[in-house]
């Protein structure tokens, strides 16, 4: 699997655990997730996001790359 398909991978994780937040703060108010770490996942896709457009030749690629890769493993079932 290439890098494009493991960001790809990570990004719609991100979206899941969002949705999932989402319906959380639905049922039982904002306030449950004062502790989460949906700011994090926030993060990760704009980093996510901008990996996706940056240049190759960028000399952050290959740490965010290797960065990207790292998260992508705190997933139960990555395609790694």
């Amino acid at each position: 699997m290439d890098d494009h398909q493991l960001v790809g991978f990570l990004r719609r994780c991100n979206e899941a655990d969002n949705h999932a937040y989402a319906e959380v703060a639905q049922r039982f108010g904002g306030e449950a997730l004062l502790d989460s770490h949906l700011p994090m996942l926030d993060l990760v896709d704009m980093l996510a996001r901008e990996w996706q457009t940056m240049d190759p030749a960028d000399d952050r690629y290959a740490g965010l790359t290797y960065a990207l890769r790292t998260l992508v493993r705190a997933y139960s079932d990555p395609p790694v």
